[in-house]
């Protein structure tokens, strides 16, 4: 694909975001992708670099450069299990395992949950009989990730609630935002905190260090993580943690951040330090099973998008965190 456009914004488009004025003149290009090509440069306002979120002026010139390599890559349905906890019209609640990425990214085109779900969804888009345009094809609104409404880390196992309509999409999304949604995690961290229960408010944001990581950093977004010691070990703990906001690595980064890395987590410390306790050789053969992060997303609670009701799921913790969870009670 090759586009080299330009847009003179008259008065019936001024005070739009310049993401939306494109995706109205370029209906190949979704959102997500049109944001990636103004933070890339492609994209101008007056020939200045500008940000997504930019109100487009009367007369401003939009011009539109892409080459025929910058393509959004075409998602395809694969026949994929999920572990489906609940399916209705409108939802699904996934137990994801570790390993599986949520949706395409750098690097990874398939074998991901998204991939599941378009096989799964593929032809059960609902019609709803109270409006006659809400109900479109889900991918619409984001094709690179359908219906997903939020997410958690490859390495991290446990549940998720993926739309299946529009209307559940911005409901689901609405929750999110609005910090209603019950999101609890239980792990294994290394050492024991002194407070029993707490809460950690840090900003969250990229790494200066390393654009690939996440960080504790005065420039990130507010992110709150609560946390309460289930168990005691002698140099690790078993919490349950809930998170207020969502933000990218939240409880791993946060735990981190106060001296207790996540066990297995070779990003922020957590495996390191484990593989340097001097603990049973029952516990170190553990941790060094661990192929991922001991985090698991154990309970999600929501109103359901249609009904109002409000429903709430479970998962129990995979083999490879209870085989570590085992053997430090086993120890102790």
């Amino acid at each position: 694909m090759k586009i080299d456009n330009q847009y003179v914004v008259d008065q019936a488009d001024a005070g739009i975001r310049l993401d939306k004025f494109i995706a109205d003149k370029e209906s190949s290009l979704s959102r997500s992708f049109i944001q990636k090509l103004i933070s890339k440069g492609q994209i101008t306002v007056n020939d200045d670099l500008v940000k997504p979120s930019y109100n487009v002026h009367y007369g401003d010139i939009v011009k539109i450069r892409i080459e025929k390599t910058e393509t959004e890559p075409i998602l395809q349905a694969e026949d994929i299990h999920i572990d489906t906890v609940y399916e209705d019209d409108e939802v699904i609640v996934v137990n994801k395992p570790a390993g599986m990425v949520v949706h395409p990214g750098a690097g990874v085109s398939s074998g991901t949950l998204v991939n599941a779900v378009l096989s799964k969804l593929s032809l059960d888009f609902q019609e709803d009989d109270e409006t006659e345009d809400d109900e479109i094809d889900i991918s619409s609104i984001s094709p690179q990730r359908p219906g997903i409404v939020h997410r958690i880390d490859k390495g991290t196992s446990g549940l998720l609630v993926i739309a299946k309509t529009t209307n559940a999409y911005y409901n689901l999304t609405g929750q999110v935002q609005e910090h209603s949604m019950n999101r609890r995690y239980i792990a294994v961290i290394c050492g024991v905190p002194k407070q029993d229960q707490g809460t950690i408010i840090a900003p969250v944001g990229r790494s200066s260090r390393d654009r690939k990581k996440m960080a504790v950093t005065p420039t990130g977004r507010t992110a709150i993580t609560h946390f309460k010691i289930l168990e005691k070990y002698t140099s690790f703990s078993l919490i349950s943690a809930r998170l207020e906001t969502g933000r990218t690595h939240q409880i791993r980064v946060h735990f981190s951040y106060i001296g207790h890395p996540v066990v297995g987590d070779t990003e922020y410390g957590g495996q390191n330090r484990a593989l340097n306790v001097k603990t049973s050789e029952s516990v170190m053969n553990a941790i060094r099973s661990l192929k991922r992060q001991a985090l698991h997303a154990e309970l999600l609670g929501f109103k359901h998008p249609k009904t109002g009701e409000y429903m709430e799921f479970s998962a129990p913790i995979p083999d490879d965190i209870q085989n570590l969870i085992d053997a430090l009670r086993n120890e102790n």
